[in-house]
């Protein structure tokens, strides 16, 4: 029996297709002096599809939905 993985874009819910180009967006905390607080920190990468199974990535599916994604990240949404 085969396994079909569906990914959907976090942003717009569109399902992914083999030939568009997806990215992967994770937030994590950067402390990049030791004295201050660590400050929240916005990550995109490429569409790898070892990192899409990591439960705190989110799956864009395009330029479009990660500046979307960006925007309201920096908005506090």
């Amino acid at each position: 029996m085969a396994f079909t993985e569906t990914y959907h874009c976090d942003v717009c819910g569109n399902p992914r297709g083999d030939a568009e180009d997806w990215w992967l967006a994770l937030t994590e905390p950067a402390a990049l002096i030791p004295e201050a607080p660590a400050q929240p920190m916005l990550k995109l990468t490429p569409w790898n599809i070892l990192l899409s199974h990591a439960a705190k990535v989110r799956h864009l599916c395009g330029a479009r939905c990660a500046q979307t994604l960006m925007d309201r990240w920096m908005r506090g949404e």
